[in-house]
């Protein structure tokens, strides 16, 4: 009988502080936010996701009537952001800018890690999409896809692809076209954006993967030539540029996410309310049309539709990156 009443007693201590918590989630809800936002960004001011970032930050300020500073703490593809974001208060104030490359990428290619993804945060909205383009110096002889890969079958070297560092979507990117096409490549790794475009349009590499939001002005100023994008159908920005499926390679069909993350204990009530706002915001004409000005494919995905996408992503690259037999570490 003692026994029994004991185990009474703790179930309704349980419950009771059950009850507590939910009802401190939910107060902390309808308060949500009264301080400004810190939205985390894994790469420096003026590159894509910065930019991202910017715009959509500038729309949910106006939203929740708080500020939303865009804290840009570069370095190692986007880890020491996630890493931060990682550690910080689970309270929906500090948000993470998520990407493909730290992410999805990172711990297949990574054996240590300073964060775990599916431990350490939850999906609030994908936001945007960016295909890659294959581009090639505008020195360059080969006009279309078909030229580059019977160029790359005749060499007897591998050939040589720039990329924005080991591990990065552009790295398996190029591996990944390799394969299908049956030639082998060398990755050419590049400390820094800036680093790698000038080696492409110098003619230091033979190609590289880079994303339609960064290659659309390269090549409309000429400075280099868009063979192909991953794109599902040609671009507005890039009309006269093919898909990779119209050049027969359907399967080459890879993009860069960028997804809004919190802290994995984050209350549900308060990541409910992050959802609805980015989804309002991104169903703005006016940030919509400066996304897709900027290259991107504007997204705006529910909190389920947003875990799935993270659970699928991480599948496909792990698969990838031990087909490649890469480990950064």
């Amino acid at each position: 009988m003692i026994t029994r009443r004991l185990a009474v007693t703790a179930l309704a201590q349980a419950v009771l502080a059950f009850g507590a918590l939910a009802a401190a989630a939910s107060a902390s809800a309808q308060t949500f936010p009264d301080r400004p936002l810190k939205l985390v960004v894994g790469f420096p001011p003026g590159s894509g996701p910065d930019v991202v970032a910017r715009h959509l930050g500038q729309k949910l300020a106006e939203q929740l009537r708080q500020q939303v500073v865009v804290d840009n703490r570069a370095g190692a593809g986007g880890q020491i952001a996630a890493q931060a974001v990682a550690r910080a208060p689970a309270d929906g104030y500090t948000l993470l800018l998520g990407e493909l490359g730290s992410i999805s990428i990172s711990p297949a290619t990574y054996s240590k890690l300073p964060y775990d993804p599916p431990k350490d945060f939850q999906g609030v909205s994908e936001v945007v999409r960016s295909d890659f383009a294959l581009v090639v110096p505008a020195t360059s002889p080969t006009q279309s896809v078909a030229e580059f890969v019977a160029a790359a079958r005749a060499q007897k070297d591998r050939v040589n692809f720039g990329t924005f560092g080991a591990g990065t979507p552009g790295h398996f990117g190029a591996e990944v076209f390799a394969d299908l096409a049956g030639f082998k490549v060398e990755s050419v790794h590049y400390r820094s954006t800036g680093d790698a475009i000038t080696a492409i349009i110098a003619g230091d590499v033979k190609g590289a993967f880079v994303s339609t939001a960064l290659a659309t002005a390269q090549v409309k100023g000429g400075k280099m030539r868009a063979l192909a994008t991953t794109a599902s159908q040609r671009l507005a920005v890039l009309p006269e540029v093919p898909t990779f499926t119209e050049a027969g390679y359907p399967k080459a069909d890879f993009a860069s996410w960028f997804a809004v993350l919190v802290p994995a204990a984050t209350p549900g009530p308060v990541v409910d309310l992050l959802n609805r706002q980015i989804v309002t915001a991104l169903q703005s004409p006016e940030l919509r049309q400066k996304l897709q000005e900027a290259g991107f494919n504007v997204i705006g995905s529910s909190r389920a539709d947003t875990e799935r996408m993270l659970k699928a992503e991480a599948a496909r690259w792990a698969g990838i990156v031990k087909a490649s037999g890469f480990k950064a570490d």
